[in-house]
């Protein structure tokens, strides 16, 4: 009995992660819209699984001389994803909600820059849901 109960939790478990995997996917695909054929992805999708207000937190270096869009997305339309940008120091350099829930942004950056990308779901939207960050540069 103990084995059988162990194997369904399994199961359910796998099949959970099949649906959010596959809701991401398709979100990526969604947020891949914003993406023009002048920008060049940086070969990464950015995805985080967030309940209630739980924010995702991604790392990543930006290079001085680079014209950049992130595009960030979560559910089938724009504007349920809260993105900010920060340096290193939690300077904040961009924040989507003081911009119309803006689904994505294009900036150029003068130096090299470590920085944080926050990410959480517009509040009262969705109990959860995907965040999917996709970063380009123009070419």
């Amino acid at each position: 009995m103990k084995k059988l109960l162990l194997f369904s939790i399994a199961i359910f478990s796998s099949s959970l992660f099949m649906t959010a995997s596959a809701q991401c996917d398709t979100i990526a695909t969604i947020c891949g819209k914003h993406m023009t054929s002048d920008y060049i992805s940086d070969g990464q999708q950015y995805r985080a699984l967030l309940r209630g207000d739980e924010i995702a937190e991604f790392e990543m270096t930006l290079y001085g001389g680079s014209r950049y869009r992130i595009s960030a997305c979560s559910g089938f339309q724009d504007g349920k994803l809260v993105f900010s940008i920060l340096d290193q120091d939690r300077n904040l350099l961009f924040a989507n909600n003081e911009y119309d829930m803006s689904p994505y942004w294009d900036f150029e950056l003068d130096s090299t820059v470590d920085c944080i990308i926050e990410a959480k779901l517009k509040p009262g939207d969705a109990e959860s849901g995907c965040a999917v960050l996709l970063v380009s540069f123009l070419q």
